[in-house]
């Protein structure tokens, strides 16, 4: 491809800033809408056979330009491994894995995240820097939360565990295994309590009360993170972007 034509292809495909790239950025969320539409019309019960045909066609048509769409731009991208690495190489890709491994799970769903690219587009730009900001706290306290997800799940076994001692014989068919008492756990640690499955025994009682009350910091512990890391990350965007008006 002679150079010339190769930056303009560049241009069109990451530069939304000019007329061409601004057709093709917004085609592409059209692209995405339609997409999103058609799996949602397929779910309809009692549809005509002729419907699904169409729905077909056009689901084929969508996820065969999303396939050329991305591998133009890991062809225009100047560091390729970055690009298919990045957050929104991760998002093109998901929306094209459906087409290229057939599965039986319906992972169509996943295109659902390519709508996040409009936060690219110019007059979005406040939305861009937010996801930043977001991309920035998440990985100041990325540590943070690998450390709690696992003392999380600790928590959900012995949980599991002790409910499972305290009612497996007063409930057999509901507690007959750590692994059916599972289910309870999570629901009480995450404070749902759907009330399905619910303790009957004193010490059963007497255990839900305190895995209720450490459910209260499973459920805050991440929100004060995730809190406390937005507002390091806008002063560290602020110290940047004054740093660069300096320069």
């Amino acid at each position: 491809m002679p150079l010339s034509r190769f930056k303009r292809l560049k241009q069109v495909v990451e530069d939304n800033t000019t007329q061409s790239g601004k057709i093709f950025d917004y085609s592409v969320q059209i692209l995405i809408l339609i997409s999103i539409v058609s799996l949602t019309l397929e779910t309809l019960p009692n549809l005509e056979p002729e419907t699904y045909k169409l729905l077909y066609a056009i689901d084929l048509f969508c996820i065969s330009l999303f396939t050329i769409e991305y591998l133009l731009r890991v062809l225009v991208a100047e560091n390729k491994i970055k690009y298919v690495t990045s957050f929104y190489g991760v998002i093109d890709l998901l929306a094209i894995l459906p087409f290229i491994l057939p599965t039986k799970v319906d992972l169509r769903i996943l295109r659902s995240f390519r709508v996040l690219r409009v936060f690219r587009a110019q007059h979005l730009t406040r939305y861009s820097r937010a996801l930043t900001k977001f991309r920035i706290a998440f990985g100041l306290i990325k540590e943070e939360i690998v450390l709690f997800l696992i003392i999380t799940f600790i928590l959900i076994y012995i949980s599991a565990t002790g409910i499972y001692y305290f009612e497996h014989a007063a409930q057999p068919e509901l507690f007959s295994s750590i692994f059916h008492s599972l289910w309870w756990a999570v629901v009480t640690l995450t404070t749902v309590g759907y009330g399905d499955i619910y303790p009957i025994t004193t010490g059963g009682r007497v255990f839900t009360f305190f895995m209720l009350t450490i459910g209260v910091g499973v459920v805050a512990v991440p929100a004060g993170l995730v809190a406390t890391s937005l507002i390091k990350a806008g002063r560290i965007m602020e110290a940047r972007e004054k740093s660069e008006d300096e320069n």
